[in-house]
């Protein structure tokens, strides 16, 4: 923990920089303390004067612009936290892209360990729906869209990608024209089911936290991205999706599925980007690479033609 003023490293700097142009805070005794765990931005705990509460502060990462829309994430913030789901947000640094929320007292961060209990399973079902069934977002940005955007940009940068890209591509295309032509359901998504984006009370209640990647996208995108995040099995796979909808069919097993797969392929070309130009200490290119060889296990798999018939 630091007081304002005592910033030794550029990033120390870039918080306290923030934290005088506050005007709220302006004049206060400010403390700040970084929170490990994120992979694109830089995190700040802030507690103000002898206040017992605290701040979340997000700094935006580097480059990281080329992929978030600040102005659409601060909205899906703001929605999030009118609906019940997610924490207070404050508009004092909106116009520098900086999100800071009430730091959330009494919960903890999820891991995949976490997902192995059917009671946070159900809790983030529920949570999911009422997202999906609140106003449409400012942004809209399917699966499609966002690979579409990943794939130039990381072209562009030339950045690493792997020996077998353009097969993959090929896949991907197939897949999309399979689900545009069943018709995409589009709803507010969240699209970003990392285990530290889920906060756990004792109980096993949940909230979301972090809506800088949140989008309209077809609503079994979440699910397809939150099972293949969380290395669900085939019968876990099939009961989020009861949970979810009240019931299983081929057709919404093989869209989550596919959006499984989808999910991976955008998060990897995602990673070679962030492997370009990301300052944080982050190995992205073995992330990327992992995120490669998911999508080949579903796409390489004996049910893939399959799956894209019955979308």
């Amino acid at each position: 923990m630091k007081v304002l003023g005592a910033a030794a490293s550029d990033t120390e700097r870039d918080i306290e920089t923030v934290l005088r142009s506050i005007q709220p805070w302006a004049g206060r005794s400010l403390r700040y303390a970084p929170v490990p765990g994120g992979i694109s931005n830089t995190n700040w705990r802030v507690w103000v004067d002898d206040d017992s509460a605290s701040f979340f502060v997000k700094i935006p990462g580097r480059g990281t612009e080329q992929f978030i829309d600040r102005k659409a994430a601060f909205a899906a913030s703001k929605q999030a936290e009118l609906i019940g789901i997610g924490p207070r947000l404050y508009d004092y640094a909106a116009a520098q892209g900086v999100e800071i929320n009430d730091f959330v007292e009494g919960r903890t961060t999820c891991s995949n360990r976490d997902f192995m209990e059917r009671s946070v399973r159900a809790s983030v079902m529920g949570l999911y729906r009422t997202l999906h069934a609140s106003p449409l977002l400012p942004l809209t940005k399917t699966i499609f869209g966002l690979i579409d955007e990943h794939v130039a940009q990381v072209r562009q940068m030339n950045g690493k990608l792997p020996a077998d890209f353009d097969r993959l591509l090929a896949e991907y295309h197939n897949a999309r024209a399979a689900i545009e032509a069943s018709g995409l359901d589009l709803v507010p998504c969240f699209n970003d089911p990392m285990p530290g984006n889920f906060l756990r009370d004792e109980a096993g209640s949940i909230i979301l936290i972090d809506y800088e990647y949140a989008s309209n996208n077809d609503r079994c995108y979440d699910l397809g991205a939150l099972s293949g995040e969380m290395f669900f099995s085939s019968e876990t796979e099939a009961e989020i999706i009861e949970t979810y909808f009240g019931r299983v069919s081929p057709q919404i097993s093989a869209r989550v599925t596919v959006h499984k797969a989808l999910a991976d392929l955008k998060w990897a070309t995602w990673s070679m980007i962030q492997n370009e130009m990301s300052t944080l200490d982050f190995d992205y290119f073995k992330y990327g690479a992992w995120k490669f060889m998911r999508a080949r296990s579903v796409i390489d798999g004996p049910h893939w033609g399959r799956l894209l018939t019955e979308v």
